[in-house]
């Protein structure tokens, strides 16, 4: 099996740029290695891939390049609960970034709103 690429210094910069433009400060990246199954259905089968993780608001991301040109992404919640988006896998960086923080969003949207109903609900009754 042929080894992945690294990131290439123009995805860490879209990466990069996206997350500034979302937090209006810089926002430390780091690189890691993580195993992944490329296959479907074959959890046994796992590659070596390489990731680029973030932690914001007491929230973790990670985006893994499982290809050329191939990214899934995680965020981890308050909880340690995994999230990720519908879609399992992108072919633009720039796509995968900006829709894992469209999904954490929502996901904190929906999260405050549970919250203030459940606490509406304590003072009302």
């Amino acid at each position: 099996m042929t080894p992945i690429a690294d990131f290439t210094d123009t995805e860490f910069w879209i990466i990069r740029t996206t997350l500034k433009e979302r937090y209006r400060s810089e926002v430390p990246l780091h690189l890691a290695d993580t195993e992944v199954s490329l296959t479907p259905g074959k959890p046994e089968l796992v590659s070596s891939c390489p990731a680029v993780f973030w932690d914001y608001n007491q929230t973790s991301f990670v985006i893994v390049k499982v290809g050329e040109q191939r990214y899934r992404c995680h965020f981890f919640g308050r909880d340690l609960e995994m999230f990720r988006p519908d879609k399992r896998e992108y072919d633009e960086v720039a796509d995968c970034v900006v829709t894992l923080l469209q999904v954490q969003a929502d996901h904190e949207r929906r999260r405050s709103q549970q919250l203030e109903g459940s606490s509406k609900g304590k003072f009302n009754g």
